[in-house]
């Protein structure tokens, strides 16, 4: 039996079950769910910049939305919520769209 001991999606053990496999899952509690969500976006991220073609970086990003709002969800906020600080910071300090990379600054 192979052993992953990581966070997957609802319907995966419904999908391993329907392949004639067994399996073992546990249901989290809410503080290791965050935890588990924390190291799910960040091997997501990795994925993301191992990507090398448009459509598995596309589909990276997607996984990485669908952990951005199960954190909103943990977290009580809505992603309307979310894009409202992003518009904020973005008004207060710009984006990334210039694609400006600072080097230095004179002390």
């Amino acid at each position: 039996m192979t052993t992953y001991n990581k966070l997957v999606r609802d319907r995966i053990p419904e999908i391993i079950k329907d392949s004639g496999k067994d399996l073992k899952t546990e249901t989290l509690n809410h503080d290791r769910y965050i935890l588990e969500l924390k190291k799910k976006l960040s091997e997501e991220m990795i994925e993301y910049q191992s990507a090398s073609t448009k459509k598995e970086q596309l589909e990276e990003l997607a996984d990485i939305l669908e952990l951005i709002h199960s954190l909103l969800h943990v977290h009580g906020a809505s992603f309307e919520e979310l894009e409202q600080i992003r518009a904020d910071k973005a008004a207060e300090r710009g984006s990334f769209d210039e694609k400006t990379f600072l080097i230095e600054v004179e002390d």
